[in-house]
């Protein structure tokens, strides 16, 4: 009888032990998705912010840029496909389409806004315009915090889905489908060319 109350114990305390492993995988994949959906939510801030932003600058731009109208059409059609894209991003942050369609229209929005940045440069009223000038520098302000918000999204994106493939957290993330998340990338073409260097 006692063999029998023995090997029972030694049952139940192997089922405990498995037990709180899986709980405690669990929580911790709990804990990372809602670590990476908060660092989510401040780059949604920021982007609301830079959205913003964007037709005052515009607006201040239309006066000196009258033949210009093509490319401040062209911004705002980005800021508006841009603005888009992040609402469906923060319905579901991690998300691979939405963040992917994120990227790109934030792609498609840097690129706008360094042509108007180049003509603002061109126009040397416009250039010299206070307003113009301090909504720039408001929107780089504002880029260099979305840049800080999405190092902190992929930092906690990185440590969730290394949660979600390393043993045996792995075995909780598919039995509970904790899917993968996607990075928040956005692709500067000019940064992977090589740089020349002249003496």
């Amino acid at each position: 009888m006692s063999m029998i109350v023995a090997i029972l114990l030694i049952v139940v305390i192997a089922v405990m032990g498995a037990l709180i492993l899986v709980v405690g995988a669990f929580n911790r994949l709990v804990s990372l998705r809602n670590r990476y959906r908060n660092a989510y939510a401040q780059i949604d801030v920021q982007l609301k912010r830079r959205y913003d932003l964007i037709p005052n600058l515009v607006e201040t731009a239309k006066g000196y840029l009258k033949h210009e109208r093509g490319t401040l059409e062209e911004v705002i059609s980005a800021r508006n496909a841009a603005s888009a894209a992040n609402t469906k991003a923060a319905a579901n942050p991690g998300e691979a389409a939405a963040m992917r369609e994120l990227s790109g229209a934030e792609t498609a929005l840097a690129g706008s806004l360094g042509r108007l940045f180049a003509l603002a440069e061109a126009y040397p009223d416009l250039k010299a315009n206070t307003l113009m000038s301090n909504l720039m520098e408001e929107l780089t302000s504002t880029e260099n915090r979305v840049s800080f918000a999405r190092q902190a999204y992929n930092d906690s994106v990185m440590l969730y889905n290394t949660r979600c493939q390393v043993f045996p957290s792995n075995l909780v993330a598919g039995a509970f489908h904790f899917g993968p998340a996607e990075f928040f990338t956005i692709d500067k073409p000019e940064e992977k060319q090589p740089v020349s260097v002249n003496f």
